[in-house]
């Protein structure tokens, strides 16, 4: 099997290693001069904690009350030895991360066999459970079953990587104040997705016991199939509620490629660059770049998010379809199909801590690839970072606290998409030195099943409704009316779903008066166009859709104004960099973490730089000690910042990815004492 690293996954369609960068957006160290302030830490110091195992990301931090750290070790090389040779979930056993508390720190790995394992400054790295381990129901750990019960790990068909081998998020939901029981919620960044239940407790001797017996798939359960079930779950985060959020990373949701916008398409001057989700229903998804290759020559592009169709029929056998054959033998897959504006929404398991959590998707919350929600204490307003190239930036705000409404389809509220403001101020200086402004664009208002009941209106599309834009029967010849009806898309659009002109027509209202968002103005069903195609909607209007793999987002708990809210941005580069559209920054290969201080309102309007990555051409003795390519962030409630890498290697001599704690100047100030104590459990 090809070993996929960051680097060669930017060469291809398909996506075999999670958190890696979409493909067709280069970040060649040719190109990256040196940029001042590149690597930079800004009012306060960064130590490394710890680094993983070869080939494996850091992701998932997560620190209980209690001060136990958790993290994942996500598609780890299978060279290494065992257990880091498997997709893992574990804790640091020996050191807890309490307010304040000493940061042992770690060097960096030399040998082969430093190279292969995961090391901590402090305690010991634990693994808790791994990918396939048995867990209750005679069910394998992060292996979705199709209804009848069948792994759909067992059936042809692309992959969006290997089941259970890519845990990422880590949540835990305690059931006891001390937070030493309570559930553990991981994520598993795949296709279909999945998010894991796993019953924990620490014992007397500070060590946390896995009930695997009692650990289950959540993609088992009634609640989440209904729904579609999930697809690429990446990061997440525990509600201010107590309930578990997992964001849906997909990545296959624009329509249009790169900076392109269905206002730029023509007919007859060319081919019109559409992305990935143009292509959901077409048979054999994933070959649509290089078909778009063979069609269109030195004209061709690449179709953005195409790596992440793969998995797709997988998802259709999940929901229930019949299994059709594969490669030559191919026939398209007909309904119950994944239906695309099902998936790219936050998820929020509501009673976590019961025997049967109920899985509710925030449609209102607009579709993308999201990292991560990060929900204020206000429990109205949300911000969220969405993964990838040329991605926006955006905030949801609940008309009234989200967990007061008996029914969650009731939630109802306004979805923002933000601009930069200060696009000349800001143009072509160093990341370090230019703080963005931003202004909040108001994109629509929506109750939560209002969106669903939009959504439901494209299930019944399956891949045989892709084929009817051919005009050549498939049955008498299936790769010419495969080709009839890719080029009819290209230039025209995909008819099954929300069409180039309802997007126009939305944004001709919305220019003209930003409240028809809002207010009825004689074209209702266009409300829909927001939530459904946030990105292009959010293009149409204006907003930056230029962000570069927006990846962790989070702040401390009932953080308040005058409190921070951190953003990472695992490169800056492509959109961010060129010289075009709201933001023209220097290069940083390497990427940034901005803060932003929380306003009266919890509105944020500035993003400060705080951490930057190094230059990709910077040598080993100044890329060994920096954060490159930030992923995951957790603040911890002192104020500390846990970052962890999805690391190209760049000019560092080693190739591990790491996680550091970032300690601002004034962390601790303020902080509440927790009054609340409890004794570990035997």
């Amino acid at each position: 099997m090809v070993e996929f690293t960051r680097r060669n996954l930017m060469e291809t369609s398909v996506a075999a290693a999670l958190g890696a960068s979409v493909a067709g957006e280069a970040s060649g160290q040719e190109e990256d001069g040196d940029t001042p302030g590149a690597p930079m830490v800004r009012d306060g110091t960064l130590e490394r904690f710890a680094w993983t195992a070869l080939g494996a990301e850091v992701t998932g931090p997560e620190v209980t009350r209690s001060g136990t750290l958790f993290f994942s070790v996500q598609h780890p090389s299978r060279a290494n030895p065992a257990p880091f040779n498997k997709g893992s979930i574990g804790y640091v056993k020996g050191y807890d991360f309490t307010a304040g508390s000493e940061v042992g720190t770690v060097g960096i790995p030399k040998t082969n066999e430093q190279q292969g394992r995961v090391k901590v400054g402090s305690g010991e790295f634990t693994v808790l459970a791994q990918e396939g381990d048995n867990i209750g129901g005679g069910h394998d750990l992060g292996y979705p079953v199709t209804p009848d019960g069948l792994p759909v790990s067992e059936l042809e068909g692309s992959r969006y990587g290997n089941f259970g081998y890519n845990p990422d998020c880590n949540r835990f939901v305690r059931t006891n104040e001390a937070e030493t029981r309570g559930y553990l919620f991981t994520n598993f960044e795949q296709s279909p997705g999945d998010v894991s239940r796993i019953p924990i407790q620490r014992t007397g001797g500070g060590e946390w016991r896995a009930d695997m017996e009692n650990a289950r798939n959540l993609s088992d359960s009634e609640s989440l199939r209904e729904q579609g079930g999930t697809r690429i779950n990446c990061y997440g985060d525990v509600s201010p509620w107590n309930t578990y959020l997992s964001a849906e990373e997909e990545y296959s949701h624009p329509r249009t490629a790169g900076k392109a916008k269905v206002s730029d398409f023509t007919e007859g001057e060319g081919p019109n660059e559409r992305g990935a989700a143009q292509f959901y229903n077409r048979p054999n998804p994933t070959g649509i770049a290089e078909a778009v290759s063979e069609y269109y020559g030195e004209d061709a592009w690449y179709p953005q998010g195409t790596f992440a169709l793969a998995g797709l029929e997988l998802q259709a056998y999940y929901l229930g379809a019949d299994v059709v054959g594969q490669g030559d033998d191919a026939t398209p897959i007909e309904s119950p199909y994944p239906n695309p504006y099902r998936y790219g929404y936050i998820v929020d398991f509501r009673g976590s801590d019961t025997e049967e959590p109920e899985a509710v998707k925030y449609y209102c919350m607009g579709r993308a690839a999201w990292e991560c929600p990060d929900v204020q204490a206000d429990e109205r307003t949300v911000y969220l970072s969405s993964d990838g190239a040329d991605k926006g930036f955006y905030k949801f705000v609940a008309d009234e606290a989200i967990p007061s409404y008996d029914d969650p389809m009731d939630v109802e509220g306004t979805l923002y998409a933000a601009k930069v403001t200060n696009a000349e101020a800001a143009a072509d200086r160093p990341p370090a030195e230019a703080d963005l402004e931003l202004e909040w664009l108001a994109l629509g208002h929506a109750t939560n099943g209002e969106v669903a009941e939009w959504v439901a209106a494209y299930d019944d599309v399956d891949q045989v409704d892709y084929l009817a834009h051919a005009e050549t029967d498939w049955r008498e010849d299936l790769e010419t009316a495969i080709e009839e009806a890719d080029r009819e898309v290209v230039e025209s659009g995909n008819a099954d779903y929300v069409s180039d002109e309802e997007i126009l027509e939305w944004a001709e209202l919305w220019s003209e008066d930003p409240e028809s968002t809002v207010a009825d103005r004689g074209r209702p069903e266009l409300r829909k166009v927001p939530f459904l195609e946030t990105r292009a909607a959010a293009k149409e209007v204006g907003a930056t859709v230029e962000f570069r793999k927006s990846e962790g987002i989070d702040s401390k708990d009932g953080a308040g104004p005058g409190d921070y809210v951190y953003l990472g941005l695992s490169e800056v580069n492509a959109g961010l960099s060129d010289d075009t559209g709201d933001v023209r920054l220097d290069r940083v290969d390497g990427g940034l973490v901005y803060r932003a201080e929380l306003e009266a309102d919890y509105d944020i309007s500035t993003l400060e730089p705080v951490i930057v990555g190094p230059d990709a051409t910077d040598t080993a003795d100044v890329a060994n000690g920096a954060l490159v390519n930030v992923d995951n962030l957790f603040v911890m409630n002192d104020g500390r910042v846990l970052c962890c890498e999805d690391a190209d290697q760049f000019g560092r001599s080693y190739p591990n990815d790491c996680l550091y704690v970032y300690t601002p100047d004034d962390a601790g100030e303020g902080e509440d004492e927790d009054e609340t104590e409890g004794e570990d459990d035997e």
